[in-house]
């Protein structure tokens, strides 16, 4: 190569800043939760994480609506679940609830940590298990309770309790089967609605009933957030048992019918 042969500078690949934003966003809720948490404000902990699932619902929908999705974004948007519903919800519940545990005995505060950490692993679990799905799984399903679902049914139980005065210590062993149960939910193959099948596009139409059913749940939130929010994503956690033994049943039916 003669000295006038340009040098060819390699090229940077930028990323893309409002869909990240989002997600950012969405990550510095569950670390704000986290630290929350740690200084025993139990429902601005809660609150964070139901602000981390906001953000990330529309990360993703800003992406594809401004035509700047990316792998980068995919993978970011992935780590930050893991943050703001694996690590944030279990030391949530472990900060306000589990570690009271100890006060039974050594072993009973192994189980404490060890329920807490049962949810981490489940999330983190669902998440790969959920990437590596993307592209031949039915779009109009989850297989396995969402993260940012199971982060809901924890956090608005702690705000429910918050909001009652009841100490985290008083309900120890039940927030430590919750933990339990949602995190084997989230690893579980029940299928669960995806709402990202709802018409949300500017040529869908959906029944005028649905307008109805909104504002009557944005009354209730403003009422009594945390025992709408408890109710409502208990329900979801609920439907996913439910509509797969409906399912088996009716396949069932059908082959008898045969």
């Amino acid at each position: 190569m003669s000295d006038s042969t340009p040098v060819r500078t390699p090229r940077h690949r930028g990323i893309y800043l409002l869909p990240n934003l989002f997600t950012t966003g969405a990550l510095f809720a569950g670390y704000y939760a986290i630290v929350a948490s740690i200084g025993a404000r139990y429902s601005e902990a809660a609150i964070a994480v139901f602000v981390a699932a906001l953000l990330d619902g529309m990360d993703g929908r800003v992406a594809r609506a401004t035509g700047t999705q990316s792998e980068f974004g995919v993978q970011y948007d992935s780590l930050s679940d893991l943050v703001s519903f694996g690590l944030a919800p279990s030391l949530v519940m472990y900060n306000w609830s589990l570690r009271t545990l100890a006060d039974y005995g050594p072993q009973w505060g192994k189980l404490g940590w060890a329920a807490a950490f049962i949810y981490a692993a489940c999330a983190a679990l669902r998440l790969a298990r959920f990437n590596t799905q993307v592209g031949v799984i039915d779009k109009r399903y989850f297989q396995g309770l969402p993260s940012p679902a199971a982060a809901a049914v924890c956090m608005s139980f702690v705000w429910c309790m918050d909001k009652l005065d009841a100490e985290g210590s008083d309900v120890a062993p039940l927030a430590g089967v919750l933990a339990v149960i949602v995190g084997l939910l989230m690893v579980s193959r029940f299928r669960y609605f995806s709402f990202k099948s709802l018409p949300m596009g500017e040529r869908d139409r959906v029944p005028f009933i649905w307008i109805i059913a909104l504002l009557l749940l944005l009354v209730l939130l403003a009422l009594n957030p945390p025992f709408v929010l408890f109710g409502v994503f208990g329900l979801y956690l609920l439907s996913g048992p439910v509509m797969t033994v409906v399912g088996l049943a009716t396949r069932r039916r059908r082959r008898g019918g045969t």
